[in-house]
């Protein structure tokens, strides 16, 4: 048996986007991701590899060339980061919207209680929640 599967390796969440440099850019200056990776028209598709590189995760945005993905589909489709302190979720918030994330409600009231809800360029929302996840 070979147990839980985050005990296998390391997790990539990967979707598309038609501005692939936009979004990109988005994400380091918002979030302060680095970029781990890239690659340019591996069988007609383009990729960034964003994150942190001590960390078991990252993010990877996609276009395929001469492909239109369009927007995200449900404004549901989220990210939720958890920041334990008020003061460094004040700090990513503003980060945020310097780098071009918009605020907006969230679909979810939930995530409106101690959460801010940001906008990327594609329509796909990331929260800051401000608070430590606990099972």
């Amino acid at each position: 048996m070979l147990g839980p599967i985050g005990k296998l390796g390391k997790l990539r969440i990967a979707r598309p986007t038609d501005q692939l440099a936009k979004v990109a850019e988005q994400y380091q200056r918002g979030l302060g991701f680095e970029r781990l990776s890239q690659f340019e028209d591996h069988e007609g598709f383009d990729g960034v590899m964003l994150g942190h590189p001590q960390h078991a995760w990252h993010l990877e945005f996609t276009h395929h060339r001469g492909a239109t993905v369009g927007r995200a589909p449900t404004p549901d489709n989220l990210l939720v980061f958890y920041v334990p302190d008020r003061a460094l979720h004040a700090a990513a918030s503003e980060r945020m919207l310097a780098a071009g994330f918009v605020v907006v409600p969230s679909y979810n009231p939930y995530w409106d209680r101690d959460g801010t809800t940001f906008e990327d360029c594609d329509g796909y929302r990331v929260v800051l929640q401000l608070g430590e996840w606990t099972s």
